[in-house]
């Protein structure tokens, strides 16, 4: 596993070196090339110049912002690098919070924080120190050219640090509609949370995958055997009206 990043995380006058690592797989499910329709020759990107329609070798492109319709200023790698070393190079925790304050839409991205030789007490104790609060460490950081939320949370032997939106990135839901709760009967509100406790588990990872996936993978693998795919029968959700709600969640309790 590569490292991403390496700074250290700052917790009062305690800096805690450590490596950041990805903690998703980069590649999910399965990537289909895109071929040209008559011959199936694979269709490639290119990075043409609008000026003259040339393409553009990696070499000779550089990052610029457009300040100014048609104007842009470059920024370099040194531009980048001058910036702020305490931010780029540091997760500072801002302060501590309680995991059931922060709405499940700000969480984006998770990461393993690795404790770099010399900082393994100190980890140990931020650890700890979490575990026992039972407090997520409100975190800032910069990674990509981007200052991000985050909140470090103790997962078994392992601080995990997970990557978070701020508000201006969540989009708001002012021009969606949306039912108000007197549509529905305090009875069929019983019903549905007995149906709700009926079906409570505790939630084992293990027990899900992608199904879809290894569909698609059997279908790929049948085709190139010259094999026609499986056919995969799904019945069709039926539309529950509001006249059979009751009955359709009776029926559930007793399926």
């Amino acid at each position: 596993m590569r490292a991403l990043w390496s700074g250290s995380i700052s917790f009062g006058l305690v800096n805690i070196p450590v490596r950041l690592y990805s903690g998703v797989n980069p590649h999910e499910g399965i990537d289909l090339d895109m071929l040209h329709k008559d011959d199936h020759s694979p269709i490639r990107y290119a990075r043409i110049c609008r000026e003259d329609g040339e393409e553009v070798p990696w070499k000779d492109i550089v990052k610029g912002y457009e300040y100014r319709d048609g104007d842009y200023v470059v920024l370099t790698q040194k531009d980048l690098d001058k910036l702020d070393t305490e931010k780029t190079e540091t997760i500072d925790i801002q302060h501590f919070v309680d995991e059931d304050e922060i709405d499940i839409r700000y969480f984006e991205h998770p990461y393993y924080l690795e404790p770099v030789k010399g900082g393994e007490k100190a980890y140990a104790l931020l650890r700890a120190a979490l575990e026992q609060s039972g407090k997520l460490g409100l975190s800032k950081f910069v990674l990509r050219q981007r200052e991000h939320l985050g909140v470090i949370k103790p997962v078994g032997k392992a601080l995990v640090l997970n990557q978070m939106r701020f508000p201006t990135d969540l989009r708001e839901a002012t021009d969606l509609k949306f039912p108000s709760e007197d549509t529905v009967k305090a009875d069929e509100v019983k019903v549905a949370i007995k149906f709700i406790s009926q079906e409570t588990s505790h939630f084992i990872p293990e027990d899900y995958k992608d199904t879809y996936t290894e569909e698609l993978e059997d279908m790929i693998e049948a085709k190139t055997k010259g094999k026609k795919p499986k056919k995969h029968t799904s019945k069709k959700t039926p539309d529950t009206s509001a006249k059979d709600l009751m009955a359709t969640l009776k029926a559930s309790l007793k399926e």
